[in-house]
């Protein structure tokens, strides 16, 4: 960190970074403040949660996958740019709930994807991507211990 950068500013320019490798991994809930992410994940997969009310403004993703899925858990107004996301193989961008009017945050995908796959899922079925996961079965008996609520399903909740 350069000392002339206040610890904030510094935090912000940072990219959080996940790499998996022949794995499946999730992150869900508020695990993250950053909107920056750089993502690696070669015959894996991956499901990132960018619901959480910690991440503001635009989220830049940058992708490098081979023979891989993404899912990405977005809230319901959220748009979806993957202009700059190259193709070589198979693959897409399945994003079949996109929301019909312009609004809310821009998620920008950018990298290459070679044979993968990104997969978009909003709302009620970013919920019940999240609920089918011991992270979710944790969150649910730690919140019981505690006498408060979930906040896996959905993270815009207060956890009380």
């Amino acid at each position: 960190m350069n000392r002339t950068m206040t610890p904030q500013a510094a935090s912000e320019q940072e990219a959080e970074r996940v790499h998996v490798d022949h794995g499946v991994t999730k992150r869900l809930g508020r695990w993250t403040s950053a909107s920056q992410f750089d993502v690696r994940v070669r015959f894996g997969v991956l499901v990132l949660d960018l619901r959480s009310p910690e991440i503001t403004g635009d989220v830049e993703v940058r992708l490098g996958l081979h023979r891989s899925t993404v899912k990405l858990l977005l809230a319901e107004d959220d748009q979806v740019d993957h202009w700059e996301l190259n193709w070589t193989g198979r693959g897409q961008v399945k994003d079949d709930q996109r929301p019909a009017e312009p609004g809310g945050r821009r998620v920008r995908l950018s990298g290459y994807a070679e044979n993968s796959e990104v997969r978009v899922h909003r709302g009620g079925m970013a919920a019940l991507s999240a609920m089918f996961s011991r992270a979710y079965v944790q969150d649910l008996r730690q919140a019981r211990k505690n006498g408060s609520y979930p906040t896996v399903d959905d993270p815009t909740r207060a956890a009380r």
